[in-house]
């Protein structure tokens, strides 16, 4: 298992159309995906946990991937949150 703490760099945030984006970066790996913020932890696959975190724009979050794939995952996860629209 590996976890890696990104803050968040996307213009918007983390709105309904950036998180279902997200999940579609993490659904393309086999690896257990979850996004940690504050107390909460949830499932980097699920659209609806997804929403729950109100993720803004600046706001650190931990990524923690395990499986096969977890590296591929954290690095394609790393790389949609911190891009620049």
């Amino acid at each position: 298992m590996i976890r890696k703490e990104i803050t968040i760099q996307l213009d918007s945030g983390l709105d309904t159309r950036p998180v279902a984006l997200l999940v579609q970066v993490a659904s393309q790996f086999k690896s257990d995906i979850h996004l940690e913020s504050g107390i909460a932890r949830v499932n980097a696959k699920s659209i609806m946990g997804m929403m729950t975190l109100g993720l803004v724009t600046g706001e650190e979050v931990t990524v923690t991937a395990n499986g096969d794939d977890e590296q591929d995952a954290l690095n394609q996860i790393e790389a949609y949150l911190t891009k620049k629209s």
